[in-house]
């Protein structure tokens, strides 16, 4: 069940959650004995300073609804409390940076803000199956701990997680069936919109990840959100193209659709048999056999470690461009994955973060009426995440936003001082000293990229291998009705476990007004 609500501006629930410090907490990297002060200005005013703060933010960057077509941003702040481990690379911090910039640059008024609720169970089983769905609502890390005896628990967690050592790509961790529902039901929300023409290009950051399977997680990923989302969009219309620009190829969305014409996948990432998850060769073009209608439909460019703005701009345009052409789809999703950025601390690429937004600039350029979804992905380094996602959202927007990061941000120092960025959005990420990548690319390789995958695309002609029909307009409607009620008991719900909090207190129960 999806929420379907949707509002904009200072007054957006999303908004006020944050304008008021209320919600998840949020684990913060300034804490300790010896972290700096956080210079939290902005929780320091009231509302109504808050409020003249944005929208003058808002006329400082020209913000206004765009022309044409209608944005729309997913996003439940719930999934910002989800912590992997201390160690582990994926930092759900990433996301709280992400939206901060957002809402402090007043992004959002904008774009049409929906908090969606948590994917049910049987939303999942559209592709995950039971038997792994069933794990993963069962699992508890009390009882998955590398010092546990071997028992059948423990296989089954090693079968369909890996590694159960202490820097495991998938760990086990408290609340974690939460955390999946929520981003993937971010992403259903997100198609949901765009399949009832409520929205054209639909935003998803805690999404994106494309590594989980059918059965089995990897790679930091559990739920495949995208594979989820596409089988809505191949509902309403008969293909979607789906483009990769993580720094890992996208092999969890090429396996889901690999026997299939109705999904084109196109994944640049770096590739190397060290390099995980070690697929994505450029002869890795689908099922072998003309035969099969999923030939020549997973499209794969490979990249060596350096690869630089202008490249990246010139390989994207020519390779993206000739696929949505030639492929003619209904509909495009964009994975932008930020590890492909430069200083990346799992990535060995040296783009920017306008090149990386360039991506979602020129399928944004060309899509011509298709319905756009655009979903996170990877990215560890949190500070340089939060400004390229930001950007990417101003790009679907159709703003230019300033260079100096408002004052007003909070946490502002994770981005300021010359390590951090200077305060800027846009620092040069590509001579970061100790995270400059030799480019190991030349002319000649990139040439043979795309007259491969052109040469791919010369085989991809007629419709798709199944006939369409459209879902009826009465379906929709009902599933909005059925939302509503629900969202309904679930406000009703929080605000009687809110008054049996207060009253374990005794906090506004001796005759003084509770808000609500």
């Amino acid at each position: 069940m999806r929420d379907t609500s949707c509002a904009n501006g200072f007054d957006a629930p999303v908004v006020q959650e944050w304008v008021s410090g209320a919600g998840a907490p949020v684990p913060s990297p300034f804490e300790g004995p010896n972290a700096p002060p956080i210079l939290d200005v902005w929780h320091t005013l009231s509302k109504g300073d808050q409020q003249s703060v944005i929208e003058n933010e808002v006329l400082r960057n020209g913000i206004q609804r765009p022309v044409g077509h209608t944005v729309s941003f997913h996003y439940n702040p719930r999934v910002e409390s989800h912590h992997f481990g201390k160690s582990h690379p994926m930092k759900p911090w990433r996301l709280t940076l992400t939206k901060q910039l957002v809402l402090s640059y007043g992004l959002h008024y904008a774009l049409d803000l929906y908090r969606p609720l948590e994917a049910t169970k049987e939303e999942l089983a559209a592709y995950h199956t039971r038997e792994y769905l069933d794990f993963l609502q069962s699992i508890d890390p009390q009882h998955s701990h590398p010092s546990s005896p071997n028992t059948d628990h423990e296989q089954r967690r090693t079968a369909f997680l890996g590694s159960n050592e202490a820097n495991a790509d998938c760990p086990v961790f408290d609340g974690m069936w939460g955390y999946f529902t929520l981003y993937a039901g971010a992403s259903l929300d997100a198609a949901h919109k765009l399949v009832a023409d409520q929205s054209d290009i639909a935003i998803n950051w805690s999404g994106g990840l494309h590594h989980a399977h059918k059965g089995t997680g990897a790679g930091f990923c559990y739920i495949n959100d995208i594979v989820l989302a596409i089988q809505q969009l191949l509902l309403v219309t008969p293909r979607v193209l789906y483009i990769d620009i993580d720094v890992h190829h996208g092999d969890g969305v090429e396996e889901a659709f690999y026997y299939t014409d109705r999904v084109l996948t196109l994944s640049f990432h770096k590739y190397g048999e060290t390099f995980f998850p070690g697929t994505g060769a450029l002869e890795d073009t689908g099922p072998r056999g003309s035969h099969n209608p999923g030939a020549h439909h997973s499209l794969n460019v490979p990249l060596r470690d350096g690869i630089e703005d202008a490249e990246w701009e010139r390989l994207f345009r020519q390779i993206a461009g000739d696929a949505i052409d030639t492929y003619n789809p209904g509909a495009i999703v964009l994975q932008c994955g930020a590890d492909s950025l430069g200083g990346d601390r799992l990535g060995s690429f040296n783009i920017n973060i306008r090149a990386h937004g360039f991506a979602v600039e020129f399928v944004k350029s060309r899509a011509h009426g298709r319905k756009m979804m655009i979903v996170g992905g990877g990215g560890y380094t949190p500070r340089n995440v939060a400004r390229c996602w930001t950007h990417e959202t101003s790009i679907a927007a159709d703003v230019e936003l300033r260079n100096e990061l408002p004052m007003h941000v909070p946490y502002r120092q994770a981005f300021t001082g010359n390590e951090n960025g200077d305060g800027l959005l846009y620092p040069s990420l590509s001579n970061i000293q100790g995270k400059i990548h030799p480019n190991m690319n030349d002319q000649s390789y990139f040439d043979n990229l795309i007259a491969h995958n052109k040469e791919q695309l010369r085989y991809i002609k007629g419709g798709p291998s199944v006939q369409m029909s459209r879902i009826p307009i009465d379906h929709l409607r009902i599933r909005e009705e059925v939302d509503e009620a629900l969202r309904d008991e679930l406000e009703d719900r929080d605000r009687d476990e809110m008054m049996r909090r207060r009253r374990e207190k005794n906090y506004g129960y001796r005759g003084e007004r509770l808000s609500s």
